[in-house]
């Protein structure tokens, strides 16, 4: 199961995308990747789903990843006692925490978190932004706002404050739970919900404790003032644009993803564009140009993987969006364009025996024409480094370790395989040539330029350079 691209494909599994012969269908139209929303969905559900992925993954020969998206703490407001309320504008509207059913002096909103945060001038946005509020004043168990965009509220809309940090973990009762059940199913990708800080993404690996790497969703300004931080906490960043796009002014979000997308290529960190990308193909069998624009847009940007959420759990054409997505993605590596964008986003590689063989590699293999990049890892660190460096060619990624070759189809040009590890130096080299003809990524008489760590086993040690013959 080659790709002849190398930007990969993320795929959302819901109502429609839930049989086994769905899940073929969708894994043989592109599919790299496959995200179990835990916002949805049933324990056993899920389990399902990932027993039936992991008998692809034996039918094919062939690692599939799977991303477990944790809910995160939804602010909502309660409900109201006689049906929805019209906002005009300039109105005052008083939040309180008692739970009765809301009327027209007073609206339920059951989160002390948003009390204890609340500050003069401070922002409410509800139902995804389409009513907006600022608070006048506030105490312990009441905020007054006034209406500054006008629209209807109703029972348990969602409340997103953008200016507000609340001191509230991401981590709710309900996540644990889902998080344990899913280390429990062996998911490779754990993604947090509302990150804010570092500290955040810290906590969630010490539960995870390496048995499944960790990605930060990147949708609350408050966590772009600490970009840095966090991506040096997690192992992988998604864009998550949809209530980033709420929270943040619309006109921000392209150059912030932009931002998001160099700083993780910097770190060698892999990343997602999420959130609409093709969102008209739920209901209809093409995208829309501006959409192709959006996705070939994050393409060019160097992003790892593109998402697809709706368009593949619950649309009416989840094969055809994924095929379409596939599709756009070989169209933008077509383009002399991207190759040019690739080698000018390059970073100089840092003073360290490891960047100076991954850059040294990439230069090897365009001067010889090679076939391949074919980096040997325990535990990915050594492909992670050959993938920053955005070379022209795949990266054959031969791991003995199943987690990590799993873990490794979400980045960027690597097409992983699980082998045993290498006795000797000689062994590595004819392991990596029999491995390449074996995939159909290298024929008899290109060359590969094979990079690994001696002595074998030891993570991040990245010392080896070797142009091998096929």
């Amino acid at each position: 199961m080659r790709r002849n691209r190398f930007t990969k494909i993320v795929a959302t599994i819901g109502p429609a995308s839930s049989t086994t012969e769905r899940l073929r269908t969708l894994f043989e139209a592109g599919a790299d990747v496959f995200r179990l929303n835990f916002s949805h969905g049933q324990h056993e559900d899920h389990r399902q789903r990932v027993e039936q992925l992991r008998a692809l993954e034996k039918e094919f020969k062939h690692p599939i990843a799977i991303l477990l998206d944790l809910q995160g703490p939804k602010l909502r407001l309660g409900t109201f006692a006689k049906g929805p309320m019209v906002l005009k504008k300039g109105q005052r509207v008083r939040f309180d925490m008692d739970a009765e059913p809301g009327t027209t002096k007073r609206v339920p909103l059951l989160h002390p978190e948003i009390f204890k945060a609340a500050k003069p001038d401070g922002i409410l946005l509800i139902d995804d932004g389409k009513v907006r509020l600022r608070i006048v004043s506030h105490d312990a168990e009441t905020i007054d706002t006034e209406v500054e965009v006008a629209g209807t509220i109703s029972d348990r809309k969602g409340v997103n404050l953008p200016n507000l940090v609340l001191p509230m973990s991401p981590m709710t009762s309900k996540d644990h739970k889902d998080l344990a059940f899913g280390l429990s199913l062996g998911v490779d990708w754990i993604a947090l919900s509302f990150v804010q800080h570092a500290n955040d993404i810290a906590e969630l690996k010490k539960l995870v404790a390496g048995r499944a790497a960790v990605m930060a969703k990147l949708e609350k300004p408050q966590a772009i003032e600490h970009l840095d931080e966090i991506i040096e906490q997690s192992d992988g960043i998604m864009v998550a644009r949809g209530d980033l796009g709420v929270e943040m002014p619309p006109e921000a979000v392209p150059p912030l993803q932009k931002r998001i997308l160099a700083a993780a290529r910097v770190a060698g960190k892999p990343t997602i564009v999420a959130t609409q990308m093709l969102e008209s193909m739920i209901n209809a069998p093409t995208p829309t140009r501006a959409e192709v624009s959006d996705v070939a847009t994050a393409v060019y940007d160097g992003t790892d993987a593109v998402m697809l959420s709706a368009e593949s759990a619950s649309g009416s054409y989840p094969v055809e969006a994924v095929t379409m997505m596939d599709r756009i993605l070989k169209s933008v590596e077509a383009d002399p364009l991207y190759r040019r964008l690739m080698d000018a986003s390059r970073h100089e590689p840092e003073a360290t025996t490891a960047d100076a063989i991954s850059a040294a590699a990439r230069q090897c293999a365009h001067t010889l024409s090679a076939a391949a990049i074919v980096t040997y890892t325990n535990t990915g660190s050594t492909t992670l480094r050959a993938a920053r460096e955005r070379p022209d060619v795949r990266i054959l990624c031969l791991t003995p370790n199943i987690d990590t070759a799993r873990r490794m189809t979400l980045t960027w040009g690597v097409h992983p395989v699980r082998t045993e590890d290498a006795h000797n130096f000689g062994d590595m080299v004819q392991r990596a040539v029999r491995v390449a003809r074996q995939e159909m990524i290298a024929k008899e008489g290109e060359r590969l330029v094979v990079t690994a760590g001696v002595p074998f086993g030891t993570p991040g040690a990245t010392n080896i350079l070797r142009i091998a013959y096929v």
